[in-house]
């Protein structure tokens, strides 16, 4: 086949992928007369030409780099970049021999115009390309078009390597499909959905803000327009046969395809299956990403994969990737006649069938042999999978989630406590593995089903074709493929390296939250915010009211004092759910009459010793590393200014509520200013950077509570501390770092720290 292919010159599209990689690297490797040419699209600033240069410094190329002199020589004399993507391709060389078009979308549930663009629009532009450097040149081009064998679809029994038959209206079905995302975005600007998601974000992030809400609303829309565009995809081509937008698309290019065909073009089809790690080439085990299995492979390994929903002897037709990239160099050294279009199955159910026990009973064994560890606890218990049917799966993870539904709403109305903290966490990691099976349910549930047999009859004639020694080196008869020795030996060591790798850093990783502070560099300024009640304080406003209050009453008034507070209780926590703002003016009324420096003065004889003492060490700790960093230290609370007066030496700067007075420095139950709460913070905090000129994405805040969530987006560290439960439900979504800063040892709870005969 080297022969055949010297001289040629051989244009492949998609090198940055998987099977793309796997045989950019083949052609180097083992066919040395080919040139090639790879289609590539600038990424950010980095050009398609710096990509291919990296991806050739990948320890797979080693050899031929070394063998050619170096990356730069390697590209000179084999390998040309022609920058361009298939939602516009460029202009293609004119002295082409053959086009291997591997790229596409490859995601089972794309949103629909997203499939279409890419399977079927980037195929179609790339074939008018082609016709292009035909007519500049003259030359018969070979175009090979990677598909897959699942465009067979629902079908069952048999699969010819022939066309899929079907009726469908390519040309109304673009249409359609292009259309789709207006026609969604349109419905989803509609006030009956845009009111449903406003009202549902204004529950949830009222005490953040209405701004906040707003984004949050916004947000859901997008989601809405993705989730509604896959939905429809997937719906069309189930009613139409296949199995999901995936296989639908490329079933439509497929035939955008044999259409081209039709006019005397030189055309082959390769249709690989599921393809996995390599059995032998580039090397053992190799593989570049997650594929279809990997997920499930990893999920099982972690105990939390229960079930699936397929039948036991149900085949799963699984092709090494070294496989695939043989059997297309083999057809791209074998073209057609002119119009006569070359279909080929690279699979292995027909003759070396794999079935689902066999892959369970295999990957099991593995992990018996390897298990996953959960820390102290030994190996990961791994689930006994019985087969029960796609059906009784589906009922127990629909159970699960109606369960789950039910904690999750029960956690997020308990009170803050280190328990309902716990159990959120726990939930947060349930319901991450909820949402893992149910994706993975629905895209797999009709693969898993399938009762599909693909003959690779052609391909098989084309492999004993060919002389002994390039069966040896290009490889691809897959009754070869002892499975149990390639899942236990080849595949899961592969699949699992990386992730065992990632646990051991884990492990040994000291995770104060927020570490690795970095010294401020010459001209930079970065400041951290901290709230104060809950963050860096056990305290609340309500309490801090009645430190300073009780001491001044006897034991008879302190009874009445403490029923007064108690019995408004109530109303001030539905205060607090509406309006952060109206729960700390409802507070700061009851100042009403009190001198000022009184306050200063009871705060600095009496309560700093006491303030200080529920301080957390944490916090402490962590002020101080921020200060020895260089870094502007700044309070901001809710609380009145006298009580922040003991954390004067800790901080550069102190934001609290200002007290209103009358001109005798009497309060009047009024503050000086709305308070900084929500949206009202953030908007200060980026007012006092602005002047200062801090670097907010280098800053850090501390914050315990949702009503916070503006404070902590506005910087580039946020760090959640002891929060919410809504809080750390969002810091768990947004992969921010959550701190557990404990309480000062011994420290007692009381509300009269400096009252007489408490």
């Amino acid at each position: 086949m080297a022969e055949r292919l010297a001289g040629q010159h051989v244009l492949v599209t998609g090198v940055t992928g998987f099977v793309g990689e796997a045989l950019l690297h083949l052609l180097l490797a083992e066919v040395p007369g080919v040139r090639t040419s790879v289609v590539v699209r600038p990424k950010g600033s980095i050009t398609g030409t710096d990509r291919i240069a990296k991806l050739l410094e990948k320890p797979i190329f080693a050899e031929v780099v070394e063998a050619a002199g170096g990356v730069e020589a390697l590209m000179a004399a084999r390998v040309g970049v022609v920058e361009g993507d298939l939602a516009d391709v460029p202009v293609l060389p004119t002295d082409l021999d053959a086009v291997v078009h591997c790229a596409g979308d490859v995601s089972f549930d794309p949103p629909v115009d997203e499939g279409f663009t890419s399977n079927v629009v980037g195929t179609r532009d790339l074939l008018g390309r082609i016709d292009e450097a035909t007519a500049a040149s003259g030359r018969d081009i070979h175009y090979v078009h990677i598909s897959t064998a699942y465009v067979a679809g629902r079908r069952r029994g048999s699969i010819p390597e022939a066309p899929v038959e079907h009726d469908v209206d390519l040309d109304r079905e673009l249409e359609w499909g292009l259309g789709q995302r207006k026609a969604v975005e349109d419905r989803s600007r509609e006030a009956e959905l845009l009111t449903k998601e406003r009202k549902k974000a204004e529950r949830e992030h009222s005490r953040a803000g209405l701004l906040t809400a707003a984004r949050a609303t916004e947000a859901a829309r997008r989601q809405w327009v993705k989730d509604e565009l896959v939905r429809i995809g997937t719906e069309r081509a189930r009613s139409l046969g296949w199995t999901d937008c995936y296989t639908f698309t490329k079933a439509m290019g497929e035939r955008v395809v044999e259409r081209w065909a039709a006019t005397g073009k030189r055309t082959s089809i390769v249709r690989p299956s599921i393809i996995e790690s390599a059995l032998e080439r580039p090397h053992v085990g190799w593989i570049e990403g997650f594929k279809m299995a990997e997920p499930l492979i990893l999920a099982y390994g972690r105990g939390e994969l229960p079930e699936f929903p397929a039948a036991a002897d149900t085949i799963v037709d699984i092709v090494p990737v070294d496989h695939v990239v043989s059997a297309i160099v083999a057809v791209l050294a074998h073209p057609p006649e002119p119009a006569e279009v070359g279909y080929f199955h690279v699979s292995s159910g027909d003759r070396n069938p794999l079935t689902f026990n066999v892959l369970y009973t295999s990957v099991r064994r593995y992990f018996e042999q390897h298990p996953f560890t959960h820390g102290d606890r030994g190996a990961v218990r791994l689930p006994e999978w019985r087969f029960p049917g796609a059906r009784s799966v589906e009922r127990l993870l629909s159970t699960s989630e109606k369960a789950w539904k039910v904690a999750d709403y029960a956690v997020g109305h308990m009170p803050r406590s280190d328990r309902a903290r716990d159990l959120a966490r726990k939930l947060h990691q349930q319901g991450r593995r909820l949402e893992f099976l149910r994706r993975y349910l629905d895209l797999y549930m009709e693969y898993a089903t399938a009762e599909l047999r693909f003959s690779d009859q052609r391909t098989m004639a084309l492999y004993t074709s060919l002389s002994a020694e390039d069966q040896q080196t290009f490889a691809f008869d897959t009754a070869v493929v002892d499975w149990p020795h390639y899942f236990i030996d080849v595949h899961c060591p592969a699949v699992t390296e990386p992730v065992r790798r990632l646990d051991e850093l884990r492990a040994l990783r000291k995770k104060p939250a927020a570490t690795g502070l970095r010294g401020v560099a010459s001209g930079e300024r970065i400041a951290a915010f901290f709230d104060m009640d809950g963050t860096l304080l056990s305290s609340n406003v309500i309490e801090t009211y009645l430190w300073v209050r009780l001491r001044e009453l006897d034991s008879t008034g302190r009874l009445a004092e403490l029923g007064r507070i108690a019995a408004k209780v109530p109303s001030l926590v539905q205060a607090e759910r509406r309006s952060r703002s109206d729960f700390l003016r409802g507070i700061y009324r009851e100042y009403d009459g009190a001198r000022l420096a009184d306050l200063d003065a009871v705060v600095d004889e009496h309560l700093t010793s006491h303030v200080l003492s529920r301080l957390s060490p944490d916090a402490v700790r962590r002020i101080r590393e921020h200060r020895a960093a260089g870094h502007e230290t700044v309070l901001i609370t809710g609380a009145i200014r006298p009580l922040t007066r003991p954390l004067l030496p800790l901080f550069d700067h102190i934001e609290a509520a200002d007290l209103a007075t009358d001109e005798r420095g009497v309060c009047t139950g009024y503050l000086a200013s709305s308070p900084l709460v929500g949206e009202s913070r953030a908007a200060w905090m980026q007012s006092y950077a602005a002047e200062r000129g801090i670097d907010m994405k280098a800053s850090y805040a501390y914050a315990d509570s949702h009503s916070d969530l503006p404070l902590l987006e506005a910087v580039g560290h946020p760090v959640a501390v002891r929060p919410d439960v809504p809080l750390y439900r969002h810091a768990r979504r947004s992969h921010w770092d959550v701190a557990d800063w404990a309480s000062p040892s011994g420290s007692v709870r009381s509300l009269t720290p400096a009252g007489s005969g408490s």
